[in-house]
């Protein structure tokens, strides 16, 4: 999984200085207004809203945004239809990438996506091209400053987490799709602030690159990840720690 876990915290380091708050409360609207359309307005018995609230709290979204967009989902307010779409494709060097969208044009989605990847030295491939390298899991992020980060491992595994991961200044704690709501709870309950938990398409396995060819990879990634229609993207990548920070140098 630590590939997974170096490009999230990418996007972890990236998102603390992102000016596009805009951007960011669009794509977070678009995933309540979905999860409220698919499985109801109330977070109680739908997770998967329950999840994308939490989601949008954690990222200081204005509590009237949300309730607005948990109305357009119910049909309480006009709204766009949203739909969401899962597509495929291969970066420099063959890594695969799994980008999930939501837009209310997929024509346009699938058109921008599939201009990102060839601008970037990749290409749009079929479904199910590189789905199977990948598996839903909960993912918790915590920043560990001042935190033993054994212990934290340790509790986190006897909570039920599957795997553990560590960067400086930063832990990624997986589980299970269903746990990760208890695990995120129990943690909260034992003083551990949480800075984000949310489902995530972890790769089974990942790919060593080179350095051209991640600093490549990593550019197309950020680039997919800028469109507008664009929920997130997952890849299989193995990123070498010196080439992200030198990725960060230049951007």
């Amino acid at each position: 999984m630590s590939g997974h876990s170096k490009w999230a915290t990418i996007k972890h380091a990236k998102g603390a200085a992102d000016a596009k708050r805009g951007q960011l409360f669009t794509k977070l609207s678009r995933e309540i207004i979905f999860a409220a359309k698919q499985g109801g307005p109330s977070p109680e018995g739908n997770a998967r809203l329950r999840l994308a609230i939490q989601k949008a709290k954690d990222s200081r979204m204005p509590s009237d945004n949300i309730e607005r967009a948990i109305k357009k989902g119910s049909g309480e307010l006009e709204g766009t239809t949203v739909i969401e779409m899962i597509l495929e494709g291969y970066g420099p060097g063959g890594v695969a990438v799994l980008v999930n969208g939501m837009s209310d044009n997929r024509n346009r989605t699938v058109s921008d996506v599939r201009h990102m990847f060839s601008k970037g030295g990749g290409s749009l491939a079929e479904s199910g091209a590189v789905s199977w390298i990948f598996e839903a899991k909960g993912v918790i992020g915590v920043e560990t400053a001042g935190l033993d980060t054994d212990e934290l491992s340790l509790k986190a595994i006897d909570m039920g987490a599957e795997d553990v991961n560590t960067d400086e200044g930063y832990m990624e704690i997986y589980t299970a799709m269903p746990d990760m709501e208890k695990i995120r709870q129990q943690l909260e309950t034992q003083g551990v602030t949480i800075d984000s938990a949310e489902i995530n398409m972890v790769p089974k396995n990942t790919v060593k690159l080179d350095e051209e060819t991640a600093m490549q990879v990593l550019k197309l990634l950020d680039k997919l990840e800028e469109l507008d229609d664009v929920q997130t993207v997952s890849s299989n990548a193995d990123f070498d720690p010196e080439v992200v920070e030198k990725y960060h140098s230049q951007a």
